[in-house]
């Protein structure tokens, strides 16, 4: 339980040595410490202006903070979490990646754009246009190129962030509100949620092509690629947890849907659970 937390839940971050797992509780300006040992809440960090994305630096014990409101990225050292660094910019900083093998962290932001921040020294290395606000992207783990959702242009964008430039933006067919995506490397797929109408797109990563859809429950806010099992999982605010198999050259088939509780639409996955955020509603706590 999370009792003390109200309104929105949004991304989340993983410490896997550490065993903790923070949570960005949007509006309540906090960051919540969640001890997966103990199975308990730490102290949440507080002070902040609608945390959105979190990205872990686990060589530096570093913890970053997207903040939609002030559009700055703060950097927090632990143990104690406190802040060693503010990062400006500009509107609406929102989703964050940690790319190990550039040693880069990415952060979507404002009108358009994706900035590359090297963790060492917390400066800006690089920019990459948009033509509107990014929310989710996923990172090549096998080349330079950066898939980014731009729901408002209903575009899935593909960019090289060796050059900071983008390659292709595609405008989707099938569906809009495209906000969460996930990657199937292996595979070469990309799994979109759409919630215009409500759809699971998957998309070639070599073509940008739209291969296969399925049905989707609303207000899908997060994806994850499993990769072991072959499954993809989606947390979508209209209160259910939808199970997919993806078996490779097949069409997506959701083999469950499982009920939640309305506004539970974030989630992530650390290869073995599921972790669901959900609000605090009709009396009863926000919990994950």
């Amino acid at each position: 339980p999370l009792p003390h937390v109200r309104g929105r839940i949004d991304h989340f971050a993983l410490d896997a040595s550490g065993h903790r797992l923070f949570v960005a509780a949007l509006g309540n300006d906090t960051v919540e410490v969640i001890d997966l040992a103990q199975n308990r809440v730490q102290q949440p960090i507080a002070g902040f202006d609608e945390p959105q994305g979190l990205a872990f630096v686990p060589g530096l014990d570093r913890l970053f903070v997207a903040n939609g409101s002030d559009g700055t990225v703060r950097v927090l050292a632990g143990p104690d979490w406190k802040t060693r660094a503010t990062i400006p910019l500009g509107d609406d900083a929102d989703n964050l990646r940690y790319d190990a093998a550039s040693h880069r962290v990415y952060a979507g932001y404002g009108d358009g754009g994706i900035a590359a921040i090297d963790p060492d020294d917390n400066r800006i290395t690089g920019r990459i246009p948009l033509t509107a606000h990014p929310e989710a992207f996923e990172l090549d783990p096998h080349s330079p190129r950066i898939f980014v959702n731009v729901p408002r242009a209903r575009q899935l964008v593909v960019a090289d962030r060796a050059v900071d430039a983008v390659v292709t933006a595609r405008r989707l067919l099938l569906a809009g509100g495209n906000f969460p995506l996930a990657f199937d490397a292996a595979g070469h797929r990309l799994f979109v949620g759409c919630r215009s109408p409500a759809r699971l797109l998957v998309i070639s990563s070599d073509t940008s092509y739209e291969d296969a859809n399925a049905e989707l429950h609303g207000d899908c806010d997060d994806l994850f690629y499993d990769a072991a099992r072959q499954r993809l999982y989606a947390s979508c605010g209209e209160g259910y947890l939808d199970i997919f198999a993806v078996l490779p050259k097949a069409d997506p088939r959701r083999i469950d849907s499982i009920a939640t509780a309305p506004g539970a639409r974030t989630s992530f996955f650390d290869g073995e659970h599921v972790y669901l955020a959900v609000p605090a509603r009709s009396g009863a706590p926000a919990e994950i």
